[in-house]
């Protein structure tokens, strides 16, 4: 029994198309709320890494992608030196952001991908939202795309900096909604 369902899974993923993620093409953003009022957006950096997806078999697809965290920009370039500091990401010792799914499937309709995310030396599991568009075939090859959102708490990163407002409350929320844009292509 163990020998036919390692062929199927073998099979099924003979399947699945392997895309590199075009990076020309693609974003990763934040928002996190700024003294309590209003959010605050930003670009993470450059996004690469590959996509092997199966429409007709999910739990055949996986992704890995990491996203260059010198390139994050709020369009202000304090807060960004900022950001790249000892006080949140530490982009001299952790460069990069990166994901490994474990497992997609769908849940109401919906496309899900579970995975390992590591950010700041910290790796937890996360589940992102994610809606992928019809594979587009061409002559130079097939493209996809892809958003996935979810939302994270940055204390669970070991990103903990903040201020405490004379009002109440605190400068930087904990919550942190991402929305990863993708194309991808064969090529």
């Amino acid at each position: 029994m163990k020998k036919i369902f390692a062929f199927f899974l073998l099979a099924s993923a003979a399947f699945a198309e392997t895309y590199s993620i075009d990076s020309a093409h693609s974003a990763a953003n934040f928002a996190v709320r700024h003294m309590m009022v209003a959010n605050i957006r930003g670009q993470m950096g450059k996004v690469t890494g590959t996509i092997q997806y199966d429409p007709k078999n999910l739990p055949a697809s996986n992704v890995s992608a990491t996203i260059d965290l010198n390139g994050i920009n709020t369009s202000e370039p304090k807060r960004d030196a900022h950001l790249k500091s000892a006080d949140f990401f530490n982009v001299e010792k952790y460069p990069t952001i990166t994901f490994e799914s474990t497992k997609w499937w769908k849940e109401k309709g919906k496309n899900k991908v579970s995975g390992q995310l590591t950010i700041h030396g910290v790796t937890k599991p996360v589940v992102l939202d994610v809606e992928i568009s019809p594979v587009l075939k061409t002559e130079q090859g097939a493209r996809i795309g892809a958003q996935a959102t979810t939302k994270l708490s940055r204390k669970d990163f070991g990103i903990t900096w903040n201020q405490t407002l004379d009002a109440g409350g605190v400068a930087i929320g904990d919550e942190v909604q991402v929305i990863i844009d993708l194309e991808a292509t064969t090529k």
